[in-house]
């Protein structure tokens, strides 16, 4: 286990299960001290379990991460068990499938409400931490389709457009006080939310997926945890309001 992140406390949203649970695992091995949100209260109790099986320092708090008093709940907590906040990543979504027609507003209004609304709430809960600190990592978790745009995800890819936008209005606000505020569009990770929608309930749907990628193969939770750890580093304090695409090749952006 290395230090490079000397006990600082970070709080991962959505940590319960898939990516976020394979982020709280790499940053732990960093020595971070992990909080780990989420509205699934047994997924978040098992990632801190893992965590601190693995030797690290973790916490679980049910919350949902939308839900500004519950936020401010789960960040009080935080801060009296491990301490103040300087490092967040704002992990926790859905990913409806919806064909455009069909969507309601008041899907639209719940995707928007979990997705956009509910890490700007988060991050002005953790940033007043960061500035006392002047030191602070902010990772939003985008999507490719942001990139390439998904002809059944219009409210999720426009509620992750939104959450891009967020992404370089911090970097510019916070820089002054030390915190870089960067983003990971992940392409098609092999998590429980992914092998739950429909468009990949076909046997063998997302193995053949994975092999009409450039890196033949589905991306896992670890290979979006890699990029987060290097965001959360020392090493990363001059990149701010960058884009680290972790997709295998799916969307390759211009130089």
């Amino acid at each position: 286990m290395t230090r490079s992140l000397n006990g600082k406390v970070a709080v991962i949203t959505g940590a319960g299960s898939g990516m976020g649970r394979s982020m709280a695992l790499r940053l732990a091995e960093d020595n971070a001290k992990i909080a780990v949100w989420d509205i699934n209260g047994e997924g978040a109790e098992e990632t801190a379990r893992l965590v601190r099986e693995a030797g690290g320092t973790a916490i679980a708090i049910q919350a949902d991460c939308s839900d500004a008093a519950a936020i401010k709940a789960a960040a009080e907590q935080t801060r009296r068990e491990l301490g103040p906040i300087l490092i967040l990543v704002n992990n926790a979504g859905i990913a409806p499938f919806n064909n455009f027609l069909e969507i309601s507003e008041e899907l639209l209004t719940k995707v928007l409400k979990i997705n956009l609304v509910g890490p700007f709430l988060v991050s002005q809960e953790c940033v007043p931490d960061m500035i006392a600190a002047k030191w602070g990592r902010i990772i939003n978790i985008t999507s490719s389709s942001v990139q390439s745009g998904s002809a059944l995800q219009t409210h999720y890819t426009s509620s992750k457009g939104g959450l891009l936008g967020l992404t370089k209005c911090l970097a510019m606000a916070l820089g002054e006080h030390g915190i870089t505020c960067n983003m990971i569009p992940p392409g098609s990770i092999d998590t429980p939310m992914l092998r739950a929608a429909d468009v990949m309930q076909q046997p063998g749907a997302i193995e053949a997926y994975g092999k009409a990628l450039p890196v033949g193969r589905i991306g896992q939770g670890e290979d979006i945890a890699a990029a987060a750890a290097f965001l959360a580093s020392e090493e990363a304090g001059y990149m701010t309001g960058q884009t680290i695409s972790v997709n295998g090749g799916r969307y390759m952006g211009s130089a």
